[in-house]
């Protein structure tokens, strides 16, 4: 038997938005790791670009950021 829908009731529990919000914190820090590492100098090449921080270490945080963010949002709501 299906349940009626909840009028005035919002989608998502407190605890999906907390979950949101840790996915956000997530993607915000993974592309803070990803920024910097140029060169004023267009003539001098800077090997900074290539760390293991902007290459590996950011792209796994934004990653997380997302699955966590799907997730939260998939997670259905305590009763």
């Amino acid at each position: 038997m299906v349940k009626p829908a909840n009028v005035g009731e919002f989608a998502f529990g407190k605890e999906n938005y907390r979950l949101m919000l840790i996915g956000l914190a997530f993607i915000v820090i993974g592309f803070l790791l990803m920024v910097g590492g140029g060169s004023t100098d267009p003539s001098k090449f800077n090997p900074e670009i290539f760390s293991f921080r902007r290459i590996t270490l950011a792209p796994i945080l934004i990653l997380a950021g997302y699955v966590i963010e799907i997730f939260a949002i998939m997670k259905r709501p305590r009763d």
